[in-house]
């Protein structure tokens, strides 16, 4: 009976430990222009918050280097994310809006969606993170 109740448990410890891992998600970014300001990165784990400034569950930001990029977002528990993400070209932290709200600043999101009038939703640029993952994101001007 010892026996089973200690394989339960370490058993039990192992399962919950895989189950917490962290994991990486790394982002090849295409279509950068200019080669000076910041790459700034929303990460989204969350329906409702998506694509809303100040709701991301991270938030990252990279130095320009080359137009084409590939950065590493460490740390990421298992689960379903969207991301959105801006060339802040000026370093002013914030993208720059025309006068009907469409960005003036390269800007792309997860899955490469393209919005249509309006932000893409968190189910069209979901990503499944169960394992370490690479994507792609296709600046548009």
């Amino acid at each position: 009976m010892k026996k089973h109740f200690w394989l339960f448990l370490i058993l039990f410890f192992l399962s919950k430990y895989s189950y917490s891992q962290e994991l990486n998600l790394t982002i090849e970014i295409l279509g950068i222009d200019e080669m000076k300001g910041l790459i700034q990165i929303g990460i989204y784990n969350e329906r409702d918050a998506f694509p809303k400034i100040g709701m991301e569950y991270r938030l990252e930001y990279f130095t320009v280097v080359s137009k084409e990029m590939t950065v590493r977002i460490k740390d990421l528990p298992y689960g379903e994310y969207s991301i959105a993400l801006f060339h802040d070209i000026d370093s002013d932290g914030e993208c720059n809006l025309n006068f009907i709200g469409i960005p003036k600043e390269p800007y792309g999101f997860s899955n490469n969606i393209k919005p249509v009038f309006k932000a893409p939703s968190f189910e069209s640029t979901k990503v499944v993170l169960n394992t370490n993952k690479i994507i792609r994101v296709e600046l548009i001007d």
